[in-house]
């Protein structure tokens, strides 16, 4: 019976003595706590994490001595002994001397210092965020090399990297946590509008250029990868206010609010959980531009003036057609429009919350997350038209399992659109509300054509202004009683002929996995996964041909990647990567992309890397089911069965009709598609009046588009200077687009006679269209970053980019390639994060050469622009508080990154940040 008891009271007595307990702090070379540090046992897959103050406790049965290794983002890696089982241990972190040290996850799906990524990697840390002068994490974005931010509205902002920018970037992703965030809708991100708030950011990674082999058909030009703080790392409570005012000579001064607030706790080794709440207020940048789109040098009192910022002017007639009288002339005339302030408040606002649930059964690396996020707000997007998004509400719903080796999730995004609505209709439709298009025409022609009988002493530019100022009488004024009676019918109708709603409640299911086999197989690191993604469009044909119902459609992907390092001689090595993709659309052929990449490095200090990477793009939600009257053209996506979709009914002039055309017909978006011709065939023929001049269009139906990618590389130190350089060159294939064509409604094109005839009459329909281009599309650029430090501890880096498009405008100039990128771009920044005790500053420069931009809106050149913004903040330790004060484009020169877009103006805030 003694034995009984002996045995385990000496199990228990050998536990006893092989636990070991290691405990301490963790610090920054200036004696700060430096939090979430990972501290792993040498070897083991056993460690922790340090809590906000930089404290840690580690309990292991291994037996002393051994060594632990400790790592955080932005400091070099440290190692400490450990020589007894209770040990208390004060480690020191060095800052990370250079970017080069950094740890970055994007590039292969593997951690791996940024110095041997295989590709290029652009990287934000906590460091970056802290310092930056921008007025958040998401501005701060533009100060990196090679990236380009366009401004569509104080919360709406588009990142992009090597060209072919637009608000509707669906060539460029992003991913928060895994989560691609671009709206259903849309299908494209819109900026950090419901995003992440910035307490909880831990980092965000760029991969400029291709990245469909690894990462599926929306990485075709780049990715944003925003990672959050997890609560096992990262606890307590932190929060952020800033204060502020934005100053733009249309809008004026106006207040501006920003609020973060993150609450993690750890419960135990085994639970965690998290929430976030951040809110934002503020005016936006005002539209006021009286451009004429049109006209080069055209002004409110032209005829047929149609204003960049002024709506209800899209809806024009030539009035000598209409009116059939000779004595009226041979011009196109437009309705007046109405400012766009006097179309939207420009209410800037973003309120946003997620939450986190994360499980840890067995205390190790494996974990069970729920993940949940919704974000409403306010802002102002530019696409084909400009809406005003107002209420647009996000969530998305995410579980994921993980552990070092492998994650498997599934997650769902939905939006609805609130009560956004469309700027352009909502003018249109005011009008038409006081007055028919038909009767204000009418009454033009008719006032135009008595002043030329009456023999008045009148130029052309009187009677058209007297004619307009007819027709204008008792027009619905903004700030009256009827003007807003008809402004809340419009923005409440989806139905574009009366309204201007803009209504969906579409969603997409999304699941992804990866597994990393180089725990298992020691001659390379294997990596294998997929992604399989179904899309439910329901706008309830408002913005879709949905109008029977919702349309299902789904796409998958598969691949593979090998990773081998090769040691080589004195230091050297040799980094060989290939990957290779599958993906299928259900509409679609599937497609391989491959790449490969290799990076020499010769020691520690210098790296050099090159690739060759192929990428794929299938066309989006809108490419493929778009149907929507834009005004000036219609948008007809191409998917097979979306031709017949669209149809609608138009009434044949008197002129039609005597050649025996019916005196209404039916037109679907296949006209579009067979029996159309150039937009620029068509305008010829106005000015040559020779049937001679008309072109045949007939796009194409769309299909994936397809680039291939070659990159070479630099990263390196000399002496205290750190550089970055690389290289790029793309060659596009049946590059997607979208053209401008002509249809007749009656007639087949290349008749020579009744199709003629139906231009000539105005019996005809622009559309468009969603198609390939059959010209070569390729680009081309370099970029090249120096950094170092100065006088001491002082952060000096100036970067340079290159872009530049290869591309026969001039054999085909109805397609747009919306390349929209500048050809030259400089970046500055000169700072300390510690010019003396707990105090630092930041001062960043942007210069941006000029540009022609080019998109569905309108056309037109962006000045190149200056920029300053500059940031000085003090720390206080005692409180956990970090207070700011900054501004940006501090020298007041408003400048704009789009044509048709607010003025920027200039940024004043101070913040206080606790606890981050």
């Amino acid at each position: 019976m003694r034995t009984v008891f002996l045995v385990p009271l000496l199990f228990f007595g050998i536990f006893a003595f092989a636990q070991t307990t290691i405990s301490g702090t963790v610090v920054d070379d200036n004696g700060q706590p430096v939090p979430g540090a990972n501290i792993v046992i040498s070897g083991k897959a056993i460690g922790t994490t340090t809590d906000f103050d930089g404290n840690f406790s580690l309990q292991t049965d291994e037996t002393p001595p051994f060594q632990l290794e400790i790592t955080s983002i932005g400091y070099s890696e440290t190692t400490a002994d450990v020589t007894s089982s209770t040990q208390t241990l004060s480690i020191i972190m060095n800052e990370a001397q250079t970017f080069l040290d950094e740890v970055v996850i994007s590039a292969s799906r593997t951690p791996e210092r940024i110095f041997e990524s295989p590709v290029t990697v652009e990287r934000f840390g906590l460091q970056e965020i802290k310092n930056t002068a921008s007025a958040d994490f998401y501005d701060g974005l533009e100060n990196l090399k090679g990236v380009d931010v366009n401004t569509n509205s104080l919360t709406f902002k588009s990142v992009n990297t090597r060209g072919f920018a637009t608000f509707a970037n669906n060539r460029f992703m992003q991913l928060v946590d895994g989560m691609d965030n671009s709206t259903p809708a849309l299908n494209f991100p819109i900026g950090n509008l419901v995003g992440m708030v910035e307490t909880d950011v831990q980092s965000v990674e760029i991969l400029p250029g291709a990245s469909s082999a690894l990462y599926g058909a929306n990485a075709f030009n780049g990715i944003l990868f925003m990672r959050s703080k997890n609560p096992f790392d990262y606890q307590g409570i932190s929060a952020s206010v800033k204060r502020g005012i934005t100053s733009q000579e249309a809008a004026g001064n106006n207040a501006y609010t920003d609020i973060g607030i993150r609450a993690a706790h750890k419960f135990s080794e085994k639970f965690a959980g998290k929430v976030n709440f951040g809110y934002l207020k503020g005016t936006d940048w005002a539209a006021t531009s009286e451009v004429d789109k049109t006209t080069e040098g055209g002004t409110r009192a032209d005829y047929n003036y149609d204003g960049i910022n002024v709506y209800g002017d899209e809806v024009s007639t030539n009035i000598r057609a209409a009116s059939g009288l000779g004595v009226i002339p041979d011009v196109v005339v437009s309705r007046t429009g109405y400012n766009e302030r006097d179309l939207t408040d420009y209410n800037a606002e973003s309120i946003k919350a997620d939450w986190g649930l994360y499980y840890r059964p067995w205390e190790t690396d494996f974990e069970v997350s729920y993940v949940g996020k919704v974000g409403t707000g306010n802002t102002i997007y530019q696409g084909t038209n400009r809406y005003n998004i107002k209420q647009f509400f996000q969530q998305q719903h995410k579980i994921e399992f993980r552990n070092d080796n492998f994650f498997v999730r599934g997650y769902v995004v939905a939006d609805k659109a609130g009560q956004s609505y469309d700027m352009v209709f909502t003018g249109i439709n005011i009008n038409r509300a006081w007055k028919s298009d038909e009767d204000w025409f009418g009454d033009y022609i008719q006032t135009y054509a008595g002043l030329s009988l009456s023999g008045a002493d009148l130029t052309e530019a009187q009677k058209h202004s007297q004619a307009r100022q007819v027709a204008d009488t008792g027009r619905f004024e903004p700030g009256t009683p009827e003007f807003e009676a008809a402004f809340n019918r419009s923005v409440n109708d989806p139905d574009l002929t009366t309204g201007s709603k803009f209504q969906d409640a579409s969603k997409y299911y999304h699941a992804d996995a990866n597994y990393n086999f180089s725990h298992l197989i020691e001659i390379a690191d294997i990596q294998v996964g997929g992604s399989y993604r179904k899309y439910a469009l329901n706008s309830s044909g408002s913005i879709y041909t949905d109008y029977d119902g919702t349309i299902d459609y789904s796409e998958y992907g598969i691949y593979t990647q090998i990773q081998k390092t090769i040691p080589l001689k004195n230091e050297k090595s040799l980094k060989l990567t290939g990957s290779a993709r599958y993906d299928k659309s259900e509409f679609f052929d599937g497609f391989v992309s491959p790449r490969i990449s290799a990076g020499f490095t010769l020691n520690r200090n210098h790296n050099i890397r090159a690739s060759i990477q192929t990428g794929f793009r299938n066309p989006t939600t809108q490419d493929l089911f778009i149907g929507l009257d834009a005004g000036r053209a219609i948008l007809v996506g191409s998917a097979p069965d979306n031709l017949d979709r669209y149809s609608r009914t138009y009434q044949i002039s008197e002129e039609g009709q005597a050649l025996g055309v019916p005196e209404s017909v039916v037109q679907t978006g296949r006209a579009a598609y067979e029996n159309s011709y150039s937009l620029s065939s068509v305008t010829s023929l106005g000015q040559t009046g020779n049937p001679a001049d008309l072109q045949i269009s007939n796009p194409n139906l769309i299909k994936p588009e397809q680039v291939t990618s070659s990159e070479i590389g630099y990263r390196g130190k000399v002496s205290k200077l750190t550089i970055d350089f690389s290289a790029y060159y793309n060659r596009f294939k049946d590059f997607i687009s979208q053209e401008v064509v002509v249809s007749p409604l009656y007639g087949a094109v290349g008749d020579g006679a009744l199709s003629v005839a139906a231009i000539a009459n105005g019996d005809y329909q622009a559309y468009s269209s969603y198609t390939n281009s059959k010209a070569d599309v390729n680009s081309y650029g370099a970029s090249i970053e120096l950094g170092m430090k100065v006088l001491g501890n002082y952060n000096l880096s100036g970067s340079y980019t290159y872009s530049k498009l290869d591309f026969e405008r001039e054999l085909y100039p109805d397609f747009t390639t919306n390349f929209n990128t500048p050809e030259h771009k400089f970046k500055a920044s000169f700072g300390n994060p510690e010019v003396f005790k707990n105090v630092g500053f930041n001062v960043a420069y942007r210069f941006s050469d000029d540009y022609y931009w080019e998109a569905t809106f309108g056309n037109g050149l962006v000045p190149e622009f200056h920029t300053v913004d500059a940031q000085i903040n003090f720390n206080v330790p005692k409180i956990k508080s970090t207070f700011k004060i900054g501004g940006t484009n501090l020298g007041g020169k408003e400048y704009f990154t789009a044509f048709g877009t607010g003025f920027i103006g200039s940024m004043y805030y101070a913040s206080w940040v606790i606890n981050n």
